[in-house]
C-alpha cells in the first residue's frame, strides 16, 4: 500500500480501464485506492456503461455502495431487477449476485465504493 496522500483531480484525469468481453461497453476508473493513494479503508471507483452495455454478472464476499451520477439503467441483485437513474443509491450486500445494465441512450455512470485490499479475503485481491 502507498503512503496516504491527499488528492484533488477531475475524475477524467484518472485513466479508464476496460473490463473486456465479459462487460461490453464498460470502463472503470479507480478514483481513490490503496495502491495509488494509500486509502486505508475504502476504494472509490467510477463505472461507466455505454448504451446497451453491462457489467459482469458476479458475486463476491464484500459489499458495494453505489451512487448513480448520470444516465439510467437497471441493477440485478440476487435475482431482483430494479430501475435506477441519476441520484439513486444502491447497496449490494456481500455474497449477492449482481450486474448493472445501461437501459438508456446516454452513458450510465455510477460511483462504487468497496473495501481496499487489506479488508478483502486474500483470494479477492
Amino acid at each position: 500500500m502507498a503512503e496516504s496522500k491527499r488528492k484533488v483531480v477531475h475524475y477524467t484525469d484518472v485513466p479508464a480501464q476496460t473490463f473486456g468481453d465479459e462487460a461490453p461497453g464498460t470502463t472503470i476508473r479507480w478514483l481513490i485506492d490503496d495502491d495509488h493513494d494509500g486509502a486505508p479503508v475504502y476504494a472509490l471507483r467510477m463505472i461507466e456503461v455505454a448504451p446497451g452495455g453491462h457489467t459482469p454478472l458476479h458475486s463476491h464476499p464484500y459489499e458495494h455502495e453505489n451512487f448513480v451520477v448520470e444516465g439510467q439503467g437497471r441493477v440485478l441483485i440476487d435475482g431482483d431487477y430494479r430501475d435506477v437513474a441519476a441520484g439513486d443509491v444502491i447497496f449490494v450486500p456481500g455474497g449477492m449476485q449482481h450486474t448493472y445494465e445501461n437501459t438508456g441512450e446516454t452513458p450510465f455512470k455510477f460511483l462504487c465504493g468497496i473495501p481496499v485490499k487489506k479488508h478483502m479475503p486474500p483470494a479477492m485481491c
